[in-house]
């Protein structure tokens, strides 16, 4: 497909996604109109065709088009996951109806209530989604044909570079060809012609190929250490000629990590590997979710904190609340917050009681700790003791799901690196842990569990832990 006719398609899907705004609009407004029975639809809208509701509607169009372009939703996406464009999508809804709300409290527009928020959002986000799973189908289906190719050649012959030219193979909806592979005679070469491939050019003959051929993408799987300079003149030679390069970036064959794409303080791009830790759009939802719910428990809970406090208080000398160093994201340290359940001395007692513990691994817990106090006992079972730690997630060194923050104690007990990675999420006041045996599982299967709940993340494995947190703690499973 030429450059003009790509444009030119491009551009109308551009005008076809502002004409589902529109339509959203105004199935919107006509929801509304439904609602306010007074109003007869002539009337409703002749009073809002005015320069300055034309000009406020003219302002949202365009914020419209801006989040979508800023979403990379016009940027070629043959190799992107479905659900990745189809949440990208959904995002971009979300923030322009936002954006709707926003501009409505400060122009002070009527029409915008809360279902007109609700009837756009879902139309709009359902109407986006449609298309591009139809465009998507439509785009598979003409490429199995033979139609809409692009011609890719690869840069070397290792294994990454015929494990990425077999996933293009099984994906023909995809729209790659690939024409040849570059490399130079090696080891490995006689490997890869058995498997009934052949090289097109080396590097010295790589300049004319990519003359005299119809190339357009050319993807790197050169190792970096021994051809780094072979790789940069081929990166110059496809800038010098305006060729797309594709950097296969799983250098070092890492099993968990996903790669982002960004750029540092003067605009040169930087790719980073996220090693199994939160990051995205979604993280900045959980923290909204943990301000919202951690706020409204604090004013639910006061008067059952109160009661606590004060049972506390005359039936134990000492503080009220039990302050302990615990290491957080990143492994840094901050102040937990929990209900006393212990003698003022307890911290003191460690030692000479460590022999009793009944957990495997550096963790420390015993079942009938002699140095609970009655209500302690009763606090612990109940899971009450830990109620305070809601302050620590509003202020941010928690949330309200993930790994249990250590003592640092217990962290300076760790043998395993990969027991480590628990520390690149937020710890929280409940995961996996808790809602499968709490002190009752072995430390190293504890471990295993905050890594999958790290692999396996989602706003709704957030909401199912939470859920199944609250029978966990009535029944008092493994509790210590």
């Amino acid at each position: 497909m030429s450059n003009f006719r790509r444009k030119l398609l491009l551009d109308a899907f551009k005008l076809f996604d502002l004409g589902l705004m529109v339509l959203a609009f105004i199935v919107a407004a006509l929801a509304v109109l439904h609602q306010n029975r007074d109003v007869s639809a002539t009337e409703f809208f002749s009073m809002r065709v005015k320069v300055q509701n034309v000009a406020i509607f003219s302002l949202l169009v365009l914020t419209w088009h801006l989040i979508f372009s800023f979403s990379g939703l016009y940027a070629s996406r043959r190799l992107s996951d479905r659900r990745k464009e189809l949440f990208d999508v959904t995002k971009a809804t979300f923030l322009g109806t936002l954006v709707v709300l926003i501009g409505a409290t400060v122009f002070r527009i009527e029409l915008v209530t809360p279902l007109f928020l609700i009837v756009f959002s879902l139309v709009s986000t359902s109407s986006a989604v449609s298309s591009r799973l139809i465009l998507r189908a439509g785009l598979a289906y003409v490429r199995r044909q033979g139609r809409n190719l692009r011609n890719v050649v690869i840069v070397g012959t290792n294994a990454r570079a015929l494990e990425f030219a077999q996933r293009l193979a099984c994906h023909p909806e995809s729209g790659y060809r690939v024409i040849g592979f570059v490399d130079r005679d090696w080891d490995g070469i006689e490997k890869f012609r058995s498997k009934g491939h052949a090289v097109a050019s080396d590097f010295c003959t790589f300049p004319e190929f990519l003359r005299s051929r119809e190339v357009d993408e050319v993807v790197m799987a050169l190792p970096i250490r021994s051809l780094h300079e072979e790789g940069s003149r081929i990166a110059a030679l496809c800038e010098e000629q305006g060729i797309p390069l594709r950097l296969l970036t799983n250098i070092f064959n890492l099993k968990t990590a996903h790669s982002s794409a960004e750029e540092d303080p003067q605009g040169d791009p930087v790719i980073t590997q996220y090693m199994g830790s939160l990051e995205g759009w979604p993280v900045f939802i959980k923290r909204i979710f943990d301000i919202m719910i951690s706020s409204l428990l604090i004013v639910w809970l006061c008067p059952i904190l109160l009661v606590v406090a004060i049972l506390i208080k005359l039936t134990s000398p000492g503080p009220v609340l039990f302050v302990q160093k615990r290491l957080g994201l990143n492994k840094r340290r901050f102040d937990v917050y929990k209900f006393r359940t212990m003698g003022a001395d307890a911290e003191a007692r460690m030692r000479e009681i460590e022999h009793l513990n009944e957990v495997s691994g550096p963790v420390f817990k015993i079942k009938n700790d002699p140095r609970l106090t009655p209500i302690g006992r009763l606090l612990r079972k109940t899971s009450i003791d830990e109620l305070p730690q809601v302050f620590n997630v509003l202020r941010g060194e928690m949330s309200l799901v993930g790994p249990r923050p250590l003592p640092l104690r217990d962290y300076e007990g760790f043998h395993e690196d990969w027991q480590r990675r628990r520390f690149s999420v937020k710890p929280g006041i409940t995961c996996l842990w808790q809602i499968r045996g709490r002190s009752s599982i072995p430390f190293e299967q504890w471990m295993e569990l905050d890594l999958q709940y790290i692999d396996k993340w989602s706003l709704w494995l957030d909401l199912e832990i939470l859920m199944r947190t609250i029978p966990a703690v009535l029944r008092g499973s493994g509790a210590a």
